[in-house]
């Protein structure tokens, strides 16, 4: 989605920012995700439905602590870039760092951005060590078929982001994204830490009751 931005041409444009957050996502985490709630549901529903005694208390305590802990794990981690911050929403943490504060992003054996002398991951970005090692033999494939680099320049620039695993051209763009907006007036300031209390008190609510459940029983 984007909008008209206010231009000096055009002073009587919207108001809305003329940028859009470009967001990052794991699609496996997210079906994952959907295929483990929608197994939680079923098996939580014949448990509240068909169980006896403490069976139901079990299972609504249980469904209170597993839902926000898988919601948080698949479908809550995203990473949302834009001309002035980047925000990492990652499962406990939303992370906002204008982009005047990044210190650096780099992928190792896990996604991280630094700011403030801080390390944080990116959760909505993971490594596949897998990944890299197909696009290592795919370019050693190349390079084996054309051992001179024989290829055109429209080729080369075609192709350029598939010989980069999908978490290494991800940290790529950010990185020079970041690069490239520091030094706007719009992107300083400080990193901004808020936790995801609507994902804690229902996870600590849940293993409290199911705590009490069990010691009772």
């Amino acid at each position: 989605m984007t909008s008209s931005p206010r231009t000096p041409n055009n002073p009587g444009g919207p108001a809305e920012p003329p940028y859009a957050d470009r967001v990052y996502r794991s699609t496996a985490a997210l079906i994952s995700g959907v295929l483990v709630l929608l197994l939680a549901a079923w098996i939580g529903g014949d448990a509240l439905v068909r169980g006896e005694g403490r069976t139901p208390w079990a299972a609504v305590a249980g469904l209170l602590f597993a839902v926000p802990l898988v919601v948080a794990f698949t479908l809550r981690p995203a990473v949302f870039a834009n001309d002035d911050r980047l925000r990492i929403r990652n499962p406990f943490r939303t992370i906002t760092l204008p982009w005047g504060a990044v210190e650096g992003v780099r992928a190792g054996y896990s996604s991280e951005v630094f700011a403030g002398g801080t390390k944080y991951q990116l959760w909505a970005v993971p490594v596949s060590l897998r990944q890299r090692k197909r696009v290592a033999r795919q370019q050693a494939r190349r390079a084996t078929d054309d051992p001179y680099g024989r290829t055109s320049a429209t080729a080369d620039v075609t192709d350029a982001r598939s010989r980069r695993a999908p978490a290494d051209q991800t940290v790529d763009d950010l990185r020079e994204q970041a690069e490239r907006c520091a030094s706007r007036p719009t992107a300083q300031g400080e990193p901004v830490v808020r936790w995801a209390y609507g994902i804690i008190a229902p996870c600590v609510v849940g293993a409290i009751a199911l705590a009490v459940l069990f010691a009772t029983a």
